[in-house]
């Protein structure tokens, strides 16, 4: 599937070739349609297969005709980077924007962050507004001298729960070098398609999809990888699994679960068709009607950045996650429920 169909693509990264310019090369047709960025990065994002013109890859020498469609699909280390890089040379900077922002926990030395769904952490081009960063950077300004606006690690868009911001440049330091010693303490409560083991773990290497740039996958080349889950209920062909985190590569839950073949309910990346296609028609009802990851960063625990003692912080099931399980409940108790197990 061409990725310039892709909903999450942000509008400006897309663009139309004028129609002046037919007779002109691509790559400097691209030059004039994204002028916000250099030659130089547009010209190695070409190169590097992240430009489509009519949802095809073309050479930068090619003549352009005028009206063709251009999309630049960034993964999202590409993304991050190119904002980090911005902020640094200074040519991007973060607006303080109020922004919704359910803080759990606040103290000199950090803020721990229950994030909702569909919000994004960290502003990138094409996306640079309405994200924790401005959030955070309106409820606290002094943020704006601490990496990433102490952001120390991240949740997908549409995965919700725990995060820690750490509120000075020690504190980040402090606690980003726990996440590398792998001393932070992340479990999340996900729903997932299928009848997965009891108990499991995961240790399978992740990188980019050979294939999809947009995905992450199981690939021998990619980084380790150490997912560990239980089941904590069972439904018709679901379950709700609890997962700790050993490491934390990208999408690593989605990734795993999927490759085990329990893709995340919800899922609009990673789910299997043919899995789903398996569900029975009451369960495919419930599970179709949930249009995100069926994610959920439930607890975290990490040594303070002050005191060094030991916190830990938990946060309930958000709504649409305790409804989709509640409904998921409702096919083992009701009437026929054998049928479906």
């Amino acid at each position: 599937m061409s990725i310039a169909n892709d909903p999450q693509q942000p509008d400006d990264l897309c663009a139309t070739v004028p129609d002046d310019w037919a007779g002109q090369r691509l790559d400097a047709a691209l030059a004039h349609c994204f002028s916000q960025f250099s030659r130089s990065r547009l010209s190695s994002w070409l190169k590097a297969g992240y430009v489509e013109v009519n949802g095809q890859h073309r050479p930068g020498k090619s003549k352009v005709i005028g009206g063709e469609k251009l999309l630049i699909a960034l993964p999202s280390e590409v993304l991050r980077s190119t904002f980090e890089e911005s902020m640094a040379s200074g040519e991007l900077a973060i607006d303080a924007e109020e922004v919704p922002l359910d803080i759990v926990h606040r103290d000199e030395a950090c803020f721990v962050l229950n994030k909702q769904a569909d919000l994004v952490m960290h502003p990138a081009p094409g996306n640079r507004h309405g994200t924790v960063m401005n959030g955070l950077l309106y409820v606290d300004p002094g943020l704006a001298s601490v990496p990433r606006a102490g952001v120390v690690h991240r949740l997908d868009k549409d995965t919700t729960g725990l995060c820690v911001i750490a509120r000075s440049l020690e504190a980040h330091t402090h606690l980003v070098r726990q996440l590398q010693a792998r001393t932070v303490s992340r479990v999340y409560y996900a729903v997932v398609a299928g009848d997965p083991p009891q108990e499991e773990s995961v240790d399978e290497p992740i990188g980019r999809h050979p294939k999809n740039r947009q995905r992450m996958a199981v690939v021998p080349q990619g980084k380790r990888a150490v997912t560990h889950f239980s089941v904590l209920e069972r439904f018709p062909s679901c379950a709700l699994v609890r997962v700790k985190l050993e490491t934390g590569r990208t999408h690593q839950i989605r990734v795993h679960m999927t490759h085990l073949g329990f893709p995340l309910i919800g899922d609009p990346v990673y789910q299997h068709g043919r899995t789903l296609q398996r569900l029975p028609e009451p369960v495919r009802d419930i599970t179709d009607r949930f249009k995100r990851q069926a994610l959920h960063a439930h607890s975290l625990g990490f040594l303070h950045p002050s005191t060094n003692q030991p916190v830990n912080f938990e946060a309930e099931l958000p709504d649409d996650m305790q409804q989709l399980v509640s409904q998921l409940q409702t096919l083992v108790d009701g009437p026929g429920a054998n049928e479906y197990l």
